[in-house]
């Protein structure tokens, strides 16, 4: 499984670290849930632009594929 180091500022992990033990999980897996979280709320916001784009253009991109 790939895995990934990011720097932390001392602020950055003390937070971290804080919203762990309230938590009562691991430092990792409450950083692997919020990448998780961004990630997915990027893909919508793309996905949604993207097909917003779509049907704005649509007339355009039929007649780029003919």
């Amino acid at each position: 499984m790939p895995e990934l180091t990011i720097p932390l500022t001392e602020d950055e992990w003390a937070a971290l670290a804080d919203l762990a033990d309230a938590q009562g999980r691991s430092v990792e897996d409450v950083a692997l849930d919020a990448l998780r979280h961004h990630a997915d709320a990027e893909q919508s916001r793309v996905r949604h632009h993207g097909l917003r784009l779509a049907v704005r253009h649509a007339s355009l991109l039929e007649r780029l594929g003919e």
